[in-house]
């Protein structure tokens, strides 16, 4: 008896004792599948993007830009239309499970064929004895193009004003006010001669206007558009003398097409009368180039200009008004544009995602161009091509994204960003319940010093690791990242650990997504050396010299750059497309708020005895600010621990992510700007180009010296308060659910 109870006893421990072992190893295998799983879910998508990336060849970027540059191809032109069905067949061809062409009727602006635009200079009988030249002398085997459109400011209306003339600098309102306060030289009745470079154009027309001008001349000066020691293009690439800079003079502000602002450019939308628009210019404008310009500056009376104002040209730069021992000759504009209502075609494609079809990345670049768009647009579209086609072979092979990845080849982007807009506006409801994220393709070379990119902090850790990935083009960095040249050559003003990324502005067909509907957007290109290279964009920008040629010998010659742009832009949309969780990092976004508030209230703090007496404080604003930093650390303490195969709790978390950007929205938008609506980035208002942190903020405080000193400084109180309310709304969404 007693040995049957030892046996039975035995039997239960050893019984008990498999159990314990059989569901220790359950156990065991459930806490270490979800790493195992996340390890190998990770290790394909590395594999997915290395192939992704190999697909990707500079000859083929090479050709498609050799091909697109043939032909001047304008918006609201035969020949753009036919470069987007071209464009629309070769998606087709890629593999791209949807692609379409999709129109709108937008208001442009072209010269007048028969009565070209000049500017004069008339003696006392109204006798011209000095006129512009009306084109530009064509490059070396482009004599034969007969649909170059000639030098002009779109939107610029028609008119012959007459005038003492008044050089202006740059047209910077702080240029403005020194000669308004420091010359007393008022512009009221004048034509204003500025330089073109450091802001938007659109913004020095504003200026203009403002100060009392009745018409504007723009021309690009040596300092500005030639690099010293490089010979004029065809022999170098820097911008011959008579070339002249096109480009738009809208003032929109985000509003998109003139006579629909806001709503999508459609047959059945209500259209504003064609002198009523939305942001379009009071006084005519017209550009020359800078053999041009020497002869009517050189003729200048009046004082001479500061130190900071004189360019590159052989002339006193004299502000005027008025001409040299003449006083009886004046400047005459000659300026005849018409605006039309025409018909425009974006290019839209379409990779449906296997299991978020309903969240959607988008790679969009635009497609017009001023001439032959060898730079701007064309590297651009040239790179979106060879994404989407490599993108397209995968999908060939069986290979689907998590989300869908919309293509887009926008139009009229050069007459102020309206195809990229008009899309924006028709689908706006959609893409602000599944837009993921827009990655810009615009450009894909300024210069070829090294890599620049402008992106949300959202953005920022995902560039660093794609960037880490890639192998960098430039000289004496064989077998290193481009991350490593990128921190080399431009290090971060704030962290010399990081290479230095800029705040997103305006200029480019983000717009609409970033700061009207709140999606996550970025841009990568090649750029200049900021440090040394002192010219405005690059020379020949939006010239008839922007060619293949000029890419091909000066820019890029083996389109090894161009490449790895491609290679950022493409693993950019990879990863937002196909990672299980939406790669933004909420953190750097609180340390950037953090850098952003200090860096506003830094420059009140310049009025140090008006805070004082008005009782600002901005101490609601950082203390929002932490709590945004709490909420963020929490949610990425919540993205390491989800379990990757729980898609509810996924979806949870990524839509918190995709959100995050969306919750920095204000719908009323900013003061006198509607369609600019992100309360921590805005372009500036004085500059369309340049991105400004708390825009509503740092407007309140610009010159605010001059200006009523209660309403002042309570507007700055109010816009204060607007940013801390937005950034604390903004740190509710990312608690956890």
């Amino acid at each position: 008896m007693p040995r049957k109870k030892g046996i039975k006893r035995t039997c239960v421990v050893i019984t008990m004792s498999l159990a314990v072992f059989v569901l220790l190893g359950v156990l065991i295998g459930w806490l270490v599948r979800p790493s195992d799983e996340l390890d190998k879910v990770t290790s394909k998508l590395r594999n997915i993007r290395k192939q992704l990336m190999s697909e990707m060849k500079a000859e083929n970027i090479k050709m498609f830009l050799r091909d697109f540059t043939k032909i001047p191809h304008l918006a609201g032109t035969e020949e753009n239309l036919l470069l987007a069905k071209k464009i629309q067949t070769q998606w087709e061809d890629f593999g791209l499970d949807k692609v379409e062409l999709v129109h709108y009727d937008v208001l442009l602006s072209y010269p007048n064929k028969t009565n070209p635009n000049y500017i004069s200079i008339i003696d006392e009988h109204g006798t011209e004895i000095f006129n512009t030249s009306l084109s530009e002398p064509p490059p070396e085997g482009y004599e034969n193009f007969t649909d170059i459109v000639p030098p002009y400011n779109a939107f610029s209306p028609k008119g012959e004003p007459q005038g003492d003339l008044v050089y202006v600098n740059y047209a910077q309102a702080e240029d403005f006010f020194y000669l308004q306060r420091n010359m007393s030289i008022n512009c009221t009745g004048k034509i204003v001669i500025a330089r073109y470079g450091k802001i938007f154009r659109g913004n020095k027309v504003k200026n203009a206007i403002q100060a009392g001008a009745k018409g504007i001349i723009l021309f690009s000066d040596p300092a500005d558009y030639c690099q010293p020691g490089v010979e004029p293009y065809p022999d170098g690439w820097n911008l011959p003398g008579g070339g002249a800079q096109r480009g738009n003079v809208l003032n929109l502000n985000g509003a998109g097409d003139p006579l629909t602002p806001g709503y999508p450019a459609k047959d059945f939308m209500y259209r504003y009368k064609a002198n009523e628009g939305v942001g379009l210019p009071s006084i005519p404008v017209h550009p020359i180039g800078y053999h041009d310009a020497e002869q009517i500056l050189r003729l200048m009376g009046g004082p001479a200009s500061p130190a900071s104002w004189k360019g590159k040209l052989n002339v006193l730069y004299k502000i005027g008004p008025g001409f040299l021992d003449v006083s009886d000759r004046q400047v005459r504009m000659h300026v005849y544009n018409n605006n039309e209502v025409t018909r425009i075609y974006d290019v839209i494609g379409t990779i449906r995602g296997a299991v978020e079809p309903d969240r959607y990345i988008i790679l969009g670049g635009h497609r017009d161009s001023w001439v032959f768009g060898g730079i701007d647009p064309t590297t651009g579209a040239a790179v979106l091509q060879e994404v989407a086609r490599s993108f397209g072979a995968k999908l060939k092979e069986g290979w689907r994204p998590r989300r869908t990845i919309i293509f887009a080849s926008w139009d009229a982007e050069e007459f102020g960003l309206l195809g990229s807009t008009e899309w924006a506006e028709e689908n706006a409801k959609i893409l602000q319940e599944r837009g993921v994220a827009y990655i810009n393709s615009d450009s894909s070379i300024e210069g070829n010093y090294t890599l620049r990119v402008d992106c949300t902090p959202l953005l920022y850790q995902l560039v660093y690791n794609v960037t880490k990935q890639i192998a960098s083009p430039d000289e004496g960095f064989d077998g290193e990242s481009l991350y490593n040249s990128w921190l080399q050559k431009d290090p971060s003003t704030k962290d010399k650990d990081l290479p230095r990324i800029n705040k997103l502005g305006s200029g480019s067909d983000f717009e609409a997504y970033f700061q009207r509907l709140g999606i996550a957007s970025g841009r990568a290109r090649y750029s200049k050396n900021r440090k040394t290279d002192k010219y405005s964009s690059y020379p020949v920008y939006h010239t008839v010299y922007e060619t293949f040629e000029l890419v091909e010998r000066f820019y890029d010659p083996s389109f090894k750059n161009h490449l790895a742009v491609a290679k950022v832009r493409g693993s950019l949309v990879y990863e937002l497309a196909d990672s299980t969780i939406i790669p933004f990092n909420v953190l750097d976004y609180g340390e950037e708020l953090k850098n952003y508030a200090e860096s506003i209230s830094n420059l009140a703090k310049k009025h140090l005895e008006q805070i004082e007496i008005y009782n600002v404080s901005f101490d609601h604003l950082f203390a929002s600010i932490d709590n945004f930093t709490n909420a963020a650390a929490g949610l990425h303490q919540r993205i390491k621990n989800v379990d990757h195969n729980n898609p509810i709790a996924v979806r949870i978390l990524n839509d918190q992510l995709m959100f995050a950007e969306r919750a920095f929205i204000d719908p009323l938008g900013l003061p006198g700007r509607p369609f600019y609506r992100h309360v921590i980035f805005a372009p500036s208002s004085n500059n369309k180009y340049a991105g400004e942190s708390f825009p509503g903020i740092y407007d309140a405080l610009f010159d605010i010296e001059n200006k009523d000193q209660s309403a002042a400084w309570e507007e700055v109180k109010r816009q204060i308060a607007i940013a801390t309310f937005t950034v604390q709304a903004a740190a509710e969404t990312l608690k956890e659910v």
